[in-house]
């Protein structure tokens, strides 16, 4: 799998991410978690290295999934996470507020 270099930090990830919303969230029903795991082992042992979810899937549900599907490899992915809703909602408005941010983040680190 090519890779690209993210900024000048060295931070390299794979060409091709996984973007895990429909595993959880979005667009009909959620996938089963067995198939889920599989499916997020199956894209790393292929060669992908990056992977996006964020806490408005099913709330915090995709990052907990996702955190038990890396758990073996964690320290060889990257990990997009996105926020900007009040209470991780998408239908309660909007909330980016620099603590709202710092609480996402703490939460999905714990998530995940």
């Amino acid at each position: 799998m090519t890779t690209r270099k993210l900024g000048n930090s060295g931070l390299e990830v794979s060409e091709l991410g996984l973007g895990c919303m429909d595993l959880t969230f979005g667009y009909g029903k959620a996938t089963n978690e067995k198939e889920a795991i599989e499916l997020i082992q199956a894209a790393f042992n292929q060669g992908v290295s990056f992977f996006d979810t964020a806490e408005a899937y099913s709330q915090e549900g995709n990052e907990l999934l996702l955190g038990k599907a890396v758990m073996p490899f964690r320290d060889k992915v990257l990990i997009a996470t996105k926020f900007g809703f009040k209470d991780g909602d998408s239908t309660k408005g909007q909330d980016s507020r620099p603590e709202r941010i710092r609480q996402v983040a703490e939460n999905s680190l714990k998530n995940l």
